[in-house]
């Protein structure tokens, strides 16, 4: 009896590594939930260690003039000249380098005179400078 011969196979047989990849799915689509996510516990304080620095209010009228309030001690703002201004913003800034200004400037001036208010107080190293807006009521 002649023996025939083998054929040869050429192609891989990949039944079983689907097999094997869809128990470990389902192994780790059952432990996935049961896994605590790891949690921080912050450590507490009694208290802040530094309060923030009220800003200074830097408020251009409609006419250019210019007033400033320390909302730290004044409720009502002075009138001052460019030249105050800076003066009160370095006094200030003496005890306090990251002293904050706030422009609160009326809606009708123009762009231009809020910059150059910005200019001036950034030409006299001050960092910090934002603008006030009031918010938008629905």
């Amino acid at each position: 009896m002649a023996r025939r011969p083998r054929k040869l196979m050429n192609q891989i047989n990949v039944v079983p590594y689907i097999d094997v990849m869809l128990v470990l799915l389902i192994i780790f689509m059952v432990t996935a939930p049961l896994i605590n996510p790891g949690q921080i516990d912050l450590p507490s304080v009694g208290r802040s260690l530094n309060t923030p620095t009220q800003p200074m209010e830097v408020q251009i009228k409609t006419n250019g003039d210019l007033l400033l309030r320390d909302t730290a001690k004044e409720s009502m703002a002075r009138p001052v000249s460019r030249e105050e201004l800076i003066a009160a913003i370095k006094a200030k800034q003496a005890g306090t380098p990251d002293q904050p200004v706030v422009i609160a400037a009326d809606k009708a001036v123009k762009y231009e005179e809020v910059l150059k208010v910005m200019d001036v107080l950034q030409q006299n190293q001050v960092q910090r400078i934002g603008l006030l807006a009031k918010p938008r009521t629905p």
